[in-house]
């Protein structure tokens, strides 16, 4: 069984991480949307957005991990959360906004899982998505190539994430479902505190199913090699901050 997320280790990135949703929400062009759902809503941080914006609607928050469930309760304890898991989870009818954060990134298949949902919201309802779209950055290179360097490479096998399909395939299948679709990349730069910060970023997402596979002596003798890597990749700026170059695509699509 895969281990749990780790609330506390994502949220020591609160700020970074909180940027891309709100971007996001910014774009999605409903008023008042009765019932709102955050799909892969993790620790509430996103979800909390969407309390605050909307604060008389029906916001539940959808998540596989209990951990991050747990977290999400104690942060809204007014708002709703369940666990599930995305790749066969249906909203209810009459859902307004399926708002989802770094999440379908993980999904198998989440192209027709995205189309399956566009399908299942009212006219005027929305999909708004957001997506690391990072997998060619040096963080995400560094990591394949430390995992097939060490001597348990045999038991990485799959565990990189795959490239997002092109712009143009969320396009054409999400549009003939669609009165609009907005797709448009982000680049953030986040100033994090060196090489270990950036793994310590990593370790709680993209890291995980490479740590997943190995012993506990293997899992640190892989970030130390990881982090050691990254250093020769990100070079220190004039404060002693490193810049983590960070691509998300972000797409709306209005029924």
């Amino acid at each position: 069984m895969a281990e749990d997320w780790n609330p506390a280790l994502y949220l020591k990135f609160e700020d970074e991480r909180t940027r891309p949703p709100r971007d996001l929400l910014a774009r999605v062009p409903l008023s008042q949307p009765r019932l709102v759902v955050d799909l892969g809503c993790g620790p509430g941080n996103s979800t909390e957005l969407l309390v605050q914006r909307w604060p008389g609607a029906e916001v539940t928050g959808v998540d596989n991990s209990p951990a991050m469930l747990e977290q999400a309760r104690a942060r809204l304890p007014g708002a709703r959360f369940e666990l599930g898991d995305l790749a066969n989870w249906q909203p209810a009818e009459g859902t307004d906004l399926l708002f989802a954060n770094a999440v379908f990134q993980w999904v198998p298949d989440h192209l027709d899982v995205l189309a399956r949902l566009v399908a299942a919201l009212p006219p005027g309802g929305a999909l708004a998505v957001q997506m690391p779209d990072n997998v060619e950055e040096p963080s995400h290179r560094l990591m394949r190539e430390t995992a097939a360097s060490g001597p348990f490479a045999g038991r990485l096998d799959g565990a990189a994430r795959d490239l997002l399909p092109s712009v143009g395939a969320y396009y054409d299948r999400l549009a003939p479902l669609a009165r609009h679709v907005d797709i448009w990349h982000t680049l953030y730069n986040h100033p994090l505190d060196g090489a270990p910060a950036i793994a310590d970023w990593f370790r709680s997402t993209a890291l995980r199913p490479y740590l997943a596979a190995l012993e506990e002596g293997e899992r640190r003798a892989l970030l130390a090699d990881y982090t050691a890597r990254l250093e020769k990749a990100y070079p220190a700026r004039v404060d002693g901050k490193v810049l983590l170059r960070f691509p998300r695509l972000f797409v709306v699509a209005v029924r």
